[in-house]
């Protein structure tokens, strides 16, 4: 990778865009999911953003020092991982948690890889799953919005498969309702996700793939009965799926670089994700989807890269 430039071959990252331009237009997708997420759950919030940004920063500093590399926090990468992995936290989780969750994802998400460029998995996203792994209960404790209160419920996916219990599509268009910090307001996340196809710092290609995916067969599972499978509308709109489709699965460095492969990437994660949740063990299954994805790109780039004219492969 260029110091200080994108390089990919795929044309949803503009030619000589920096890294630090491209942070800086994901920061800026990231505040209206940001300011509902304050919002929503006051200083709560607050705390944990500052938590998981400061804690990223300063694991990027350490360990670009023991790599004897050039500190590069001002590119924003750090920054935005922090923040990315904060908003897919649950509200109450306890601060020295959420800390170890952002030193895992850049140590063994990004920096163990060679530092950004290099990482074959989403960072935010392999700091979560550690997390996941190591505390499930925590993981999946959640508190009410605007009031906070501790809940035993669980998220609105978490009532449909454990307790046949829908939850109205407009509180979760809202965000009235339990989850992680920056899932709960579908509003916010569409605006940032407009920003971000609109300003062409992603491929329209991966969330088209991916949530059309997650329709389509929660349309069909929902016809064959829709007594115990939920409208699609509630697949998509619930959990963390709009988030994960504009914010994680366009990683332009963890995902595909052609147009085919960015079709293959979206719509193998959104039949990953309706299978974990209709028939898995879990309510919700973006961060698996998108960590099983971004195994697979080598693969994918590998087998939708055009041929060279005049390319005959071996005989």
């Amino acid at each position: 990778m260029k110091e200080g430039f994108i390089i990919s071959a795929s044309p949803h990252v503009k030619s000589g865009m920096t890294v630090g331009s491209m942070m800086r237009g994901v920061l800026y997708a990231l505040i209206p999911t940001t300011i509902a997420a304050i919002y929503l759950f006051r200083i709560k919030a607050v705390i944990l953003i500052l938590v998981c940004v400061v804690s990223s920063l300063l694991t990027e500093i350490v360990f670009q020092k023991l790599r004897h590399k050039k500190i590069s926090i001002l590119d924003g990468s750090a920054l935005v991982t922090g923040l990315l992995l904060a908003l897919i936290l649950p509200p109450g989780i306890p601060l020295g948690t959420a800390a170890l969750g952002a030193i895992i994802a850049i140590a063994l998400g990004k920096q163990i890889f060679g530092g950004l460029g290099y990482n074959i998995f989403n960072p935010a996203l392999v700091g979560r799953a550690f997390l996941m792994a190591s505390f499930p209960v925590i993981l999946t404790t959640w508190i009410n919005p605007i009031t906070l209160d501790a809940v035993t419920q669980a998220t609105p996916l978490g009532l449909m498969k454990f307790q046949g219990v829908s939850t109205p599509v407009i509180n979760l268009i809202l965000g009235q309702t339990a989850g992680s910090l920056g899932e709960t307001s579908a509003i916010a996340i569409l605006l940032g996700g407009i920003f971000l196809l609109w300003k062409g710092y992603i491929d329209w290609r991966i969330p088209v793939g991916y949530i059309s995916t997650v329709f389509v067969i929660g349309e069909l599972i929902h016809i064959l009965n829709p007594a115990r499978f939920p409208s699609p509308l509630f697949q998509i709109f619930a959990g963390g799926l709009l988030f994960g489709a504009f914010f994680m699965a366009t990683d332009p460095v963890t995902s595909p670089i052609t147009k085919k492969g960015r079709w293959i990437f979206g719509i193998g994660g959104g039949i990953l994700l309706i299978f974990i949740r209709i028939w898995g063990g879990l309510p919700e299954g973006v961060m698996y989807s998108i960590l099983l994805m971004n195994m697979t790109v080598p693969l994918i780039n590998r087998f939708t890269r055009p041929k060279p004219f005049g390319y005959r492969g071996r005989k």
